[in-house]
């Protein structure tokens, strides 16, 4: 997979298909393979006739590897995608986030509006202002011997994710709690972009989707029936949405 440099950092990605670009922002302990590929977003939005981007985002996957929590501020993952654009002179695109990638994509949308043409904030609701969705537990838990050790149920599902696909759990524990930020009602209001709230009508983690569609200036919510924090990231109806609403903008 090719990579470039931001910085210090060195960032993984994938460039696949031809047409309008998509760049997709995968989640916290995920990475491009595991949040995109498997559940077949790349492959369906590349059917749809979009040039599909995924990176890696720091300390995840293939991407460079940090412990200091500051290196994982929001607005700093952000910059990593803005400058991913400025690497492949993209001008502007649609960004598509899931939770952590979320709060990423609406950093990005918030910071650089001429860069961002849609966005779609999957897994991620009203805690985009009303608090982070995942506990700072998780990071204890990634820190602890072994999985035997962990014995909170959300927390210890993350720590045998991350031992799943063999990540370096001490950068996710950084990860998690520096990349803890909010957004204020004013500054969610204050985005121009076009945009898809998707959240899973049994995700406990992400905050209500029509509550935070409601603050923003153009965009709709979308229930992702019978799904978890988890389970709604490859959901058929969820494909199903994001192709009309990116139909729609095209």
């Amino acid at each position: 997979m090719p990579s470039f440099r931001h910085g210090d950092v060195e960032i993984a990605y994938l460039d696949q298909g031809e047409g309008d670009p998509i760049v997709l922002i995968h989640g916290f302990a995920s990475n491009r393979e595991v949040n995109w590929l498997y559940p077949g977003w790349v492959a369906t939005l590349t059917a749809a006739g979009r040039r599909v981007i995924a990176l890696d985002n720091r300390g995840h996957g293939q991407s460079t590897k940090l412990y200091d929590p500051a290196d994982y501020h929001t607005g700093k993952m952000a910059e990593d995608a803005r400058a991913l654009l400025d690497h492949l002179t993209i001008q502007r695109a649609d960004i598509f986030g899931y939770s952590m990638g979320a709060r990423i994509t609406a950093f990005l949308a918030a910071a650089h509006p001429e860069r961002v043409r849609a966005i779609i904030l999957g897994g991620l609701g009203y805690k985009l202002i009303d608090g982070v969705g995942l506990p700072d537990s998780i990071a204890t838990a990634l820190e602890a011997p072994s999985l035997a050790d962990v014995t909170d149920p959300m927390a210890r599902t993350f720590r045998a994710f991350a031992d799943q696909t063999k990540s370096d759990r001490l950068a996710l524990a950084a990860c998690i709690r520096g990349s803890r930020q909010v957004m204020t009602v004013d500054e969610v209001s204050r985005i121009a972009a076009t945009a898809l709230v998707a959240v899973g009508t049994k995700d406990d983690v992400a905050g209500p989707a029509g509550k935070l569609a409601a603050v923003m200036r153009h965009a709709r919510a979308l229930d992702i029936e019978g799904r978890d924090h988890m389970l709604a990231v490859g959901d058929k109806s969820f494909k199903s949405a994001v192709l009309q609403f990116l139909d729609e903008r095209a």
